[in-house]
């Protein structure tokens, strides 16, 4: 490799591993997953387990590292949730509707991709992956009627501003290889997250480590996985895709270790995906995929927050998350040499039971549905600038309070939660040609 293919090549890992600095992140879409990370991926709503066009492929089905060619792609998404909850009646949670603070947060992501020869081809990528934000002021307290319960302090569960923040950010290294019509490719994960909570006080009494439960500055945790993926050309014009991830096990956050089950436990659930792609037109590509995330496998989000443990313990209560399965659809369409349009729409199902929802108001991913649209525009041979939105209608879920003490039948709680975002994004083509933006995969 010569000298300026060296510099190239160090400029843009540089530039991808500098992604992983990001800042706070806001609640994602399925559960706390995005539904894409790439600008390309969230023009389609996350779709592209068999139709990879860019670096982040990684992030989906790392086999597509072989189609890509020599790129890099960067963007920032502009995330903008509105969540909060609703109740009347005295209870444990202060009553009223509740809004959380803090409505919008910068997602970074980046990837760099390159062949090794006409049948391997080699990544990295770095990406947030949403995590869960939510800040509740205890000045709302002002608004409530009496509460019975004894209360230290103002604010949503008597201990003041109350809130948490998580941060995920991972950086993935890939390698593709081709055998004839199959591609097969491999991504080791390293992950990095960061968590913090507040104003849960109130729930010291039920704690094995009420010192640990709350009200520290950011926790550290480490940890690495494992994706893996398959891609299959059927024939010239029909492509099949398979990945999975292994659960990313991590350190354990040690500041919350008597909130997280298991002593500040907080592994990233595995998941499986399987997609499919057609070119209905050498310029038109159509996209389906079906993704499955096992957040009931990670005792602090899967446990029932209602099991008879303290929290921290090793069978403690956790969020009560339900594994997420998600259907999404795509479509591309390569208009011009200079112009491709996308448009996507996602499902997927709401992990949070209504038995749960008095912990939830901490974390309400209740979204269940995602519509996306994208454009990218060519400004140089090389050069192309891409643009995303993804908007996420209002959903709600409901649920009698169920409280350390006990469920109170006479107050229902309601949380809801709906999503907007924007991403802008650059991609560079070392090495490409015209024909490339109009042409199908075949």
């Amino acid at each position: 490799m010569n000298r300026s293919k060296l510099r190239r090549v160090a400029a843009a890992a540089a530039l991808t591993v500098g992604s992983l600095s990001s800042g706070p992140i806001a609640y994602a879409t399925e559960g706390y997953f995005l539904e894409g990370y790439g600008t390309r991926e969230k023009g389609v709503a996350g779709a592209g387990a068999a139709d990879s066009r860019d670096p982040l492929a990684i992030s989906i089905n790392p086999a597509g590292l072989v189609d890509v060619g020599e790129q890099f792609t960067g963007g920032l998404t502009a995330f903008s949730p509105d969540r909060g909850y609703t109740t009347s009646g005295p209870g444990f949670v202060a009553q009223g509707s509740v809004e959380s603070g803090r409505g919008l947060f910068p997602i970074p992501n980046a990837g760099y991709s390159r062949p090794i020869d006409s049948t391997s081809a080699w990544g990295v990528a770095a990406y947030g992956n949403g995590g869960m934000n939510t800040t509740y002021s205890s000045n709302y307290a002002s608004q409530y009627y009496p509460n019975p319960y004894f209360c230290p302090k103002p604010g949503v569960y008597c201990g003041g501003n109350a809130g948490v923040d998580l941060n995920q950010a991972f950086l993935s290294a890939g390698y593709a290889q081709r055998f004839g019509i199959l591609s097969l490719g491999v991504a080791p994960v390293l992950a990095i997250q960061i968590f913090k909570a507040r104003g849960l006080s109130g729930f010291s009494s039920y704690s094995v480590d009420p010192t640990n439960l709350s009200d520290h500055s950011y926790s550290w945790s480490v940890g690495a996985g494992v994706r893996a993926g398959a891609q299959l050309n059927v024939t010239g014009q029909l492509r099949v895709g398979l990945a999975a991830s292994t659960p990313i096990w991590t350190t354990k956050f040690s500041q919350y270790s008597g909130l997280f089950a298991g002593g500040g436990g907080f592994d990233i659930p595995a998941n499986i995906t399987a997609g499919v792609a057609f070119d209905i037109l050498p310029t038109l590509t159509l996209l389906a995929d079906w993704k499955h995330i096992f957040y009931s496998q990670v005792a602090s989000v899967g446990h029932s927050s209602q099991l008879p443990y303290l929290f921290g313990s090793a069978n403690g209560p956790g969020f009560g998350w339900s594994d997420v399965d998600a259907i999404t659809f795509g479509a591309e369409w390569r208009a011009t040499p200079d112009w491709t349009f996308r448009v996507g729409y996602a499902h997927n199902n709401n992990p949070i039971q209504s038995r749960d929802v008095t912990i939830n108001i901490l974390a309400p991913g209740v979204v269940t549905d995602h519509i996306s649209g994208g454009v990218s525009y060519r400004v140089t041979p090389n050069s192309t600038i891409d643009l995303a939105a993804v908007v996420s209608p209002k959903n709600s879920v409901s649920g009698i309070e169920v409280t350390p003490a006990g469920a109170n039948p006479f107050r229902t709680i309601t949380l809801y939660m709906s999503e907007f975002e924007i991403t802008a994004g650059w991609t560079y083509k070392f090495d490409a040609t015209p024909a490339r933006a109009i042409v199908a995969k075949y």
